[in-house]
Parts: structure tokens; sequence; C-alpha cells
């Protein structure tokens, strides 16, 4: 599994939202906002496949957490990733 190749992450002011340059007129009920992490770790997985695994591996490196919360938040955002419709077979 990918993140969508379309998206694109921006930062505006102190927000990170989604946004898909195809779109003609920017549909605002499909803005997708990232917290700082979750924009740090879509620019680290960017082209890349990814899973729960790999996310808790980059989380547990980065930040002061242990392996099981590392685990939970990767599995966390995953489900939110893939709810939002951000992920691509």
């Amino acid at each position: 599994m990918k993140l969508r190749q379309d998206l694109v992450l921006r930062k505006v002011g102190d927000d990170y939202i989604m946004v898909d340059p195809s779109q003609g007129m920017v549909d605002l009920s499909k803005v997708h906002t990232l917290n700082k992490t979750a924009a740090w770790l879509w620019e680290q997985l960017v082209g890349k496949e990814i899973s729960v695994e790999h996310i808790a591996e980059l989380l547990f490196e980065r930040y002061d957490v242990s392996q099981e919360k590392a685990v939970e938040d990767a599995e966390s955002l995953m489900q939110e990733f893939e709810k939002a419709g951000l992920l691509e077979a």
C-alpha cells in the first residue's frame, strides 16, 4: 500500500493540508489536515510501500516513545489515512 501520489502536502501558517492539484475548484469538504507528526511521516513515506511496522519504526526512531506506543500510533494513523482515502493499492 502507498500514499496517494496525486496529493500534495502544503504548509499553510501552522497547519499542514493535503491538496489535490488536479481539482479545478477546491472542494473544502475534502480538505485533509495533518498535525506536524503526521505531516513529517507523510514526507518520509511518499513513494514508498508503507506498513504499520514501517511507520512504527519511524516513530520509534524519531520520538521518545515505546515500541508498543509507536505501533499503536502507527495503527491509528494507517486507519485514519485509509478512512480519509489517502492510500492507494
